[in-house]
């Protein structure tokens, strides 16, 4: 059984509702309804804490998913879950990834910052202060792309972005 079927979430159940609904009006090849299937179901498992099953649904929805621009989401979804681990090199990789398949995300450019940032203040705390300053350099950047994405969002990445004179 499906994990959608069985998630006792009033907003999880609705979603699937709706999402069943479309993949029986809109037309998909059965490969794509199977992907979208394991993609819900790994954002079901993701929202309940349970990262390693999310992890096996996204896989597998990766391999069945063809368009790039489904497969940058599933990307993106994969690189919370690394961020949330702890892993960001695995976390980048996997942002990196989602933006080759869609430039579009402000929400991959912002998470890249935060962890850029995060590593900045982790060498001022090994006092090591020129290669804070290069982690906060590539924050600021990867900031800027979102914030150009999304002007009105981020808005203490665009305070942080004054303050520090990163922002042109």
């Amino acid at each position: 059984m499906s994990r959608s079927r069985i998630n006792g979430n009033f907003i999880d159940k609705t979603f699937s509702i709706v999402a069943n609904i479309l993949l029986r009006i809109i037309p998909t090849t059965s490969g794509e309804k199977e992907a979208f299937t394991y993609y819900r179901d790994g954002m079901s498992a993701q929202s309940e804490g349970n990262y390693a099953e999310a992890l096996q649904n996204y896989y597998e929805a990766m391999r069945l998913e063809i368009d790039p621009y489904d497969r940058s989401y599933i990307l993106y979804n994969i690189g919370l879950i690394h961020t949330r681990n702890g892993e960001h090199t695995k976390a980048l990789e996997y942002y990196f990834r989602a933006l080759e398949r869609n430039p579009f995300l402000p929400q991959a450019f912002n998470n890249m910052a935060v962890i850029c940032h995060y590593r900045g203040e982790q060498a001022i705390r090994q006092g090591d202060s020129e290669i804070a300053e290069a982690w906060f350099d590539q924050a600021a950047e990867y900031w800027k792309q979102a914030i150009a994405l999304t002007p009105g969002n981020y808005i203490e990445a665009q305070n942080w972005l004054k303050i520090t004179r990163r922002f042109e």
